[in-house]
């Protein structure tokens, strides 16, 4: 039997929902879903709470499980989870240079709208508006 196979086994059997397994892990009820579905694997960490939870053996709980298939799967989800940092991270760099550009643009606005005003306000003094 897969992991995921004896884990909706042994959730049905205590007649837990996906939702209160996954409160009991500090996990969302998706996560258990994916487990139960083969999509993804618990790390270590809720390996043994699941075992504490179910009262089994680590042995017990993950015996006849293929760890190549386990390891496959969670590279998956680590590039995944790579391309959304790098994402996330390209989107911040432009948000910033987007902010940058806007606030240079609002300066030279700025400069512009002051020396028409200066114009208008000092229109005879000829040092400051140097014409041929």
């Amino acid at each position: 039997m897969k992991f995921n196979e004896k884990l909706l086994s042994i959730r049905k059997k205590q007649g837990l929902s996906q939702e209160e397994l996954g409160m009991e892990l500090e996990v969302s009820r998706q996560t258990i879903s994916k487990w139960e579905a083969g999509q993804s694997y618990p790390d270590f960490q809720r390996l043994v709470m699941l075992s504490d939870y179910f009262n089994m053996t680590l042995d017990e709980l993950v015996k006849d499980v293929d760890f190549q298939d386990v390891r496959e799967k969670n590279l998956t989800d680590e590039k995944v989870s790579s391309i959304f940092r790098d994402v996330q991270y390209g989107k911040e760099t432009l948000s910033n240079i987007w902010r940058i550009a806007c606030i240079f643009g609002i300066i030279i606005l700025l400069l512009v709208c002051a020396g028409f005003i200066a114009h208008l306000l000092f229109p005879n003094i000829e040092w400051l508006w140097v014409t041929k």
